[in-house]
């Protein structure tokens, strides 16, 4: 069994990436195996921001059904389909875990969900064929980054067994300041300031800062009003482990202030 020595972080953007070609992001997506992750994992773990729940929960199903989680898009958006296989064992797996090694005292079973936007969008463009079992593990928006670093650490062995952990997310998330007037893929000061204030806190290991980002970042509560965009992140920072490597493997902007930076966690030996 091969082992996977990184986990992501990936900014899935607008439900819109699904269709349109002219993002950037899309591309960087495509290019997924080709460019960034050759490796075929046995098995993927997705943490979604669109999956909150008052306890961790897994999907445990046969198969996954897709979730056309958003409202008002075009209408081709809500034909497509990514019927990924489900992982039962990989569920239960993270359950034990979270309990043994996180010390969670309830993590929850869905045998009905299948997978949201924030999960089937950027997959359907990275894995095609669908082939992968993927299950989903939802983020707790009433608790705070430390929680969601120390998720991703029970989590951590789960690389050992082949398994891709991605936590779906975004670098900054305020749909409330959307600029339909920028349409040439700039972006904003507030919106580019914590960009930049999460990508050097990243690549220089400042794990401590990234946990405690609504005190230590500038502009935080502008570019997240709510966490659950950003906890993806700190789980798969904390499941990559202590020493680990960040790389900034994508960056782009869409509307002014969504940003598609996304990050890599590569585990020291």
């Amino acid at each position: 069994m091969e082992k996977v020595n990184q986990t992501f972080f990936l900014s899935h953007g607008s439900p819109t990436l699904s269709i349109d070609d002219t993002l950037e992001a899309r591309q960087f997506f495509k290019s997924w195996t080709h460019k960034v992750l050759p490796q075929k994992p046995n098995s993927i773990l997705v943490i979604s921001a669109h999956w909150d729940t008052k306890f961790p929960s897994v999907n445990t199903v046969l198969r996954n059904n897709t979730i056309h989680d958003f409202y008002g898009f075009p209408d081709p958006m809500y034909k497509l389909k990514y019927e990924a296989p489900g992982a039962i064992e990989l569920g239960k797996r993270v359950k034990e875990l979270l309990m043994k090694e996180g010390g969670m005292k309830r993590v929850d079973e869905d045998t009905k969900r299948g997978l949201d936007h924030g999960a089937w969008v950027p997959l359907m463009l990275m894995y095609p064929d669908a082939d992968i079992p993927i299950c989903q593990l939802s983020v707790q928006s009433n608790q705070n980054g430390s929680y969601h670093y120390n998720m991703g650490k029970a989590l951590a062995s789960l690389k050992d067994e082949g398994v891709l952990i991605i936590g779906s997310g975004s670098a900054t998330h305020n749909l409330r300041k959307l600029d339909f007037n920028i349409t040439n893929g700039s972006s904003v000061p507030w919106a580019l300031e914590f960009d930049h204030w999460l990508k050097d806190s990243l690549l220089q290991g400042r794990c401590g800062d990234v946990n405690e980002w609504e005190e230590r970042a500038s502009n935080a509560k502008v570019a997240h009003p709510w966490p659950e965009h950003l906890y993806p992140l700190h789980v798969a920072m904390g499941a990559a482990g202590e020493d680990a490597k960040a790389e900034q493997i994508h960056t782009s902007w869409q509307l002014g202030t969504l940003s598609y930076s996304s990050y890599s966690f590569t585990s020291s030996p």
